[in-house]
């Protein structure tokens, strides 16, 4: 995979925030090893962007990811069916996209009060050792920045991609990536290479080939 140094050359504007995307790394690394999920969450292009990564992780990204073992050997005791799954079938990490549960969300739109719907969610799935990845251009969101404090309150960990102006979510963050930019659609492209950089680099901790 692609070192930090790397991505910071290629990206220089991402050079103020490379301690904070290594330290990003390492809380998902960490509370993957202990069994954790990730969250992740946003608001239109930044909605996308948290689909996006939840697509890295639960499944292959630069690698291919086999199945471990002593999975695929339970598998293929199940006969011809269960032979195709061992060998289709990739090894992933577990990510949920919180904006992804649209019956809870509609639900709770449609009787509670809107600004707490990601909090609702996370309220619901997360546990102590999970991870909140966050998207916020402009790291105000009132919906993203409750579904932080709930976070904090649960003992699960956040991991703040704004942009560079300080911000309520980045002051909530465990690791705040301010990326060099501040007007919506330069945040949102400096956003993708930092979370590319992410999935890679806890992929390459957990998926040796």
């Amino acid at each position: 995979m692609e070192k930090l140094e790397d991505l910071i050359l290629r990206c220089p504007a991402l050079a103020l925030c490379s301690e904070d995307i290594r330290r990003a790394a390492d809380i998902l690394i960490d509370a993957f090893s202990r069994g954790g999920t990730l969250y992740t969450v946003g608001n239109g292009g930044s909605s996308a962007d948290a689909d996006h990564i939840v697509g890295e992780l639960a499944k292959g990204f630069l690698k291919k990811r086999p199945l471990p073992p002593e999975q695929k050997a339970k598998l293929v005791q199940l006969g011809e069916p269960g032979r195709a799954l061992a060998e289709g079938l990739q090894a992933g990490l577990p990510a949920v996209s919180l904006h992804s549960q649209s019956a809870l969300l509609t639900a709770f739109l449609n009787d509670a009060e809107p600004g707490l719907v990601y909090a609702q969610a996370l309220c619901a799935l997360a546990k102590p050792g999970d991870v909140l990845l966050a998207l916020s251009t402009s790291g105000n969101s009132e919906n993203v920045v409750n579904a932080a404090l709930f976070a904090k309150a649960a003992g699960v960990r956040v991991i703040a991609l704004t942009g560079s102006r300080p911000s309520k979510l980045g002051d909530l963050a465990d690791a705040a990536v301010r990326v060099g930019a501040e007007e919506t659609y330069l945040v949102q492209e400096l956003h993708l290479p930092v979370y590319h950089w992410l999935c890679a680099a806890v992929e390459e901790h957990f998926f040796k080939e």
